[in-house]
């Protein structure tokens, strides 16, 4: 037997994370992928970039930071490879290559910064087959801070695939105007792809859903139906910024944008008539390890 340390480091909109996961090889056996440690850093690019349209100094700077802090974690867990990919707020800031190349800098870690395209691409790297019957249809939903990827998947072919600009963060910070748009815009896409599909079942991917499952207390593989995900909606609405941290224990980053993040995978399960929400609990950086680690990145 062989263990193989991998680091992926998943630069969001709304928080930075590394995954540090261990990779078990054993003669005549598929090779198995462990969680080892996971370390997640609230620093929320898009609040910089979906207002001004550029990253503060002040972000650079924790990001510099938490990137050596991430080295030597990554030193003490004895990581082999890593890679480092950043998505949609460091995409479209105007200073984002600016950015990385002062992370590089300052910390040896270069950043790859991946369209939306590429970005489901690697997530698609990972057991995402294994949750998928040959013969269903299902409706692939990754809600990020500045983006959502959809993918439609068919017996087991993926039909269609479109990144929208529709984010948790950007949803707080833009126009209530500018969001009716962007929603209208998703509605169409959902109702054009998956008009001709009778049963659709969505698949729930990001920290926000997550967090939901988690707090649903169902067994992994279960899925969550509409009707308790709009009740959950409707008892996070009602409360305040601030009694969904002291009541319900989330964190100051997640209890603003837990309510637009529902409200997208809400409105993604009415358009295409979906009835439950699978959460895998898999994302960007389980798919950065499984491309790295099949040299596919």
């Amino acid at each position: 037997m062989k263990i193989k340390k991998y680091g992926a480091i998943d630069i969001g909109s709304n928080a930075v994370r590394l995954l540090v996961a261990n990779v078990i090889e054993e003669r005549d056996r598929e090779p198995q992928f462990k969680k080892s440690s996971l370390v997640r850093v609230p620093i929320r690019l898009g609040a910089d970039t979906f207002v001004s349209g550029r990253i503060s100094e002040a972000n650079t700077q924790r990001m510099i930071d938490a990137m050596q802090a991430f080295k030597l974690i990554m030193k003490i867990h004895g990581v082999e490879r890593y890679k480092a990919c950043a998505t949609s707020a460091m995409r479209e800031a105007g200073n984002g290559e600016e950015v990385a190349n002062s992370i590089l800098q300052g910390t040896d870690i270069e950043i790859d910064i991946i369209d939306g395209k590429k970005e489901a691409a690697i997530i698609f790297s990972t057991d995402l087959n294994q949750l998928i019957e040959s013969d269903s249809t299902y409706l692939y939903v990754d809600v990020g801070g500045g983006s959502t990827e959809f993918t439609l998947f068919s017996k087991g072919k993926i039909i269609n695939s479109k990144s929208f600009k529709i984010g948790t963060v950007r949803l707080l910070n833009n126009k209530k105007s500018e969001n009716k748009l962007l929603f209208k815009k998703v509605q169409n896409w959902i109702e054009e792809n998956t008009s001709e599909y009778k049963r659709i079942s969505l698949i729930g991917s990001g920290g926000n859903i997550n967090k939901i499952f988690k707090m649903s207390g169902r067994d992994l593989g279960k899925p969550i139906s509409y009707i308790y995900l709009n009740a959950q909606y409707q008892f996070l609405k009602k409360m305040s910024y601030q009694e969904r941290i002291s009541e319900l224990g989330l964190n100051p980053d997640r209890a603003d944008v837990i309510v637009p993040a529902t409200k997208i995978y809400l409105s993604a399960m009415k358009w295409s008539g979906a009835r439950k929400i699978y959460v895998p609990k898999i994302g960007l950086s389980d798919g950065i390890i499984k491309s790295l680690y099949f040299n596919k990145l």
